[in-house]
């Protein structure tokens, strides 16, 4: 059964950075897209940032040049680095992976990773 480990949440003041975790495990033959979304108290939960496995990466505008993605495919772990992190970046952080099968790719998604950005 697959699944995603997500780690590197916590409590930051505004300006601070943070750095996010994802591992896929369990029988999986390849990944191919990864990405962070997040859900804020209230609010839909919305994509941040997504990188394919040829490392093409795209961002939501409101983190563009604050955050960063990345991924190494040998351990099938996928990276946010966020810096300059504000209040409203405080949300729960979720992990997605698009797992390879023989007819299609199949979703998954981590349990989520709180950040709270302290003013």
């Amino acid at each position: 059964q697959v699944q995603l480990v997500e780690s590197g949440g916590g409590l930051v003041q505004a300006g601070g950075s943070l750095r996010l975790s994802c591992a896929a495990s369990g029988g999986i033959f390849r990944v191919n897209a990864m990405g962070w979304y997040r859900q804020a108290p209230g609010k839909q939960r919305e994509l941040v940032a997504t990188i394919t496995s040829g490392s093409s990466t795209n961002y939501a505008d409101f983190v563009k040049g604050r955050f960063t993605i990345s991924r190494d495919n040998a351990k099938n772990t996928v990276y946010l680095q966020m810096n300059s992190l504000k209040p409203e970046d405080t949300a729960v952080y979720y992990c997605n992976a698009l797992v390879y099968g023989v007819t299609r790719d199949y979703p998954y998604w981590g349990q989520g990773t709180q950040v709270t950005v302290s003013s």
